[in-house]
């Protein structure tokens, strides 16, 4: 089975190309593949396969020829992934399966659009983020208030007032299961300039990771609501670089770099 691995900011994917859908993926052959040790080592799955042939794409087949079949390392399903889409974006172009520029894809989260920079830079529009309210979470015994954002995936977005270094994220933060029934990714985050903040995220399915895209999205969405705004750009600092969230009336958009960095052949049998 041949693979490709990519990361944008460092939240790495195993990308399988399946154009006609010929592989039947269990939440074991995922968490396998996803093992760091054992495995190749990602905090999830990208499947590549035509939009046509899935009956979750289908509907968006008409605009986009691929849907982006996005796994969690422990092999649960999410709605979207905000790096995973950027990846997934540099891999079909690279792969000349779509040319470079402005293209769709299709998502658990709905229809995607991308556009490829000529700085490498990978761009995609994320929709207009849903504002649910305010929640809580207890990360490493400490009670943080957030906002509630939804990005396709659920997100709680709290601010903290000193550095976010100081926090345990290895894990699962406690939250309110009857705001969150199915789980949540949680994000911390501080101001560090002007329009600037550092973050660090724990993933509902895969832990603490090196970077989120959609949880960039949230937490420049719960900066810009205690700053009293609801438009503007801001710098996300991650672990694993920066990403830069544009926020408009009416949707946003995430930027920053997307790699491949590796290829080759699973030996093991699915």
């Amino acid at each position: 089975m041949r693979f490709v691995k990519g990361h944008g900011t460092e939240n790495d994917f195993v990308i399988l190309p399946d154009a006609d859908a010929r592989l039947d993926l269990s939440a074991r052959d995922v968490a396998a593949l996803c093992d760091r040790r054992a495995g190749i080592g990602a905090d999830g799955i990208l499947r590549v396969v035509r939009a046509k042939l899935c009956p979750e794409a289908v509907e968006q087949a008409g605009e986009a020829e691929w849907f982006m079949d996005y796994r969690n390392a422990d092999g649960s399903v999410p709605e979207m992934c905000g790096n995973g889409v950027r990846v997934f974006a540099r891999y079909l172009v690279d792969a000349g399966l779509a040319a470079p520029g402005e293209f769709a894809v299709a998502t658990r989260g709905g229809l995607k659009r991308v556009r490829l920079g000529a700085s490498g830079d990978v761009t995609v529009d994320m929709g207009r983020p849903l504002v649910l309210g305010e929640s809580r979470a207890v990360v490493g015994g400490r009670e943080c208030r957030g906002v509630n954002v939804n990005l396709g995936n659920p997100h709680l977005a709290c601010a903290v007032a000193e550095p976010v270094a100081g926090f345990d994220l290895g894990r699962e933060p406690g939250f309110d299961r009857g705001v969150y029934p199915h789980g949540v990714n949680v994000e911390i985050f501080n101001a560090v300039g002007d329009h600037k903040v550092s973050m660090r995220v724990h993933e509902r399915g895969s832990g603490e990771t090196r970077s989120c895209g959609t949880g960039a999205v949230a937490t420049a969405v719960a900066a810009a609501h205690a700053a009293g705004e609801t438009t503007g750009t801001w710098e996300v600092r991650i672990l694993g670089g920066t990403v830069t969230v544009t926020l408009e009336e009416d949707t946003s958009y995430l930027s920053g770099p997307a790699v491949l960095v590796a290829s080759g052949e699973w030996p093991a049998v699915l």
